[in-house]
């Protein structure tokens, strides 16, 4: 029954993202393009889901389980700004505007077939793989024994 929920949210957020037009690379990429022929719809697309998710974390501190009887996980540093933070941002931010897709709306479109997603897609995955690669080098010198004795 637990798997049919997450894919039962999974489809309803993927439907939602179709029909708000986050999949459309077009209407992000309009959004972001301030000195031409901007598109709002995309704000009012942001101010909706950050409604949603405010209250959704309000209820959510409340809680120690999921809806669906999950333990529950919360940030506990929802404040630190650290170099990690801001340097994902940016590369985000950038495959942002570069593609017009997040991951998200990547996926529900390239469910769709459409190639540019395809290519984002895959781009993201191995970003992920290089990321953990070098994240799991990095933990490995930092546990390790200094080699002077000091």
């Amino acid at each position: 029954m637990q798997g049919f929920l997450v894919f039962l949210v999974g489809l309803v957020f993927g439907i939602g993202l179709i029909l708000s037009g986050m999949a459309d690379p077009a209407r992000v990429l309009g959004f972001l393009d301030l000195s031409g022929s901007w598109d709002p719809s995309l704000a009012l697309v942001m101010g909706g889901a950050i409604m949603v998710g405010f209250f959704a974390f309000q209820m959510a501190q409340t809680r120690t389980h999921t809806l669906i009887g999950n333990v529950m996980h919360l940030p506990s540093r929802a404040t630190a700004i650290d170099r990690r933070l801001v340097l994902g941002s940016m590369v985000f931010g950038v495959g942002w505007g570069l593609a017009g897709f997040c991951p998200g709306p990547a996926i529900v479109a390239m469910g769709s077939g459409h190639p540019k997603a395809v290519v984002f897609v895959a781009a993201m995955l191995a970003g992920m793989f290089v990321y953990e690669l070098i994240d799991r080098y990095a933990d490995r010198h930092r546990k390790a024994p200094n080699a002077t004795g000091s």
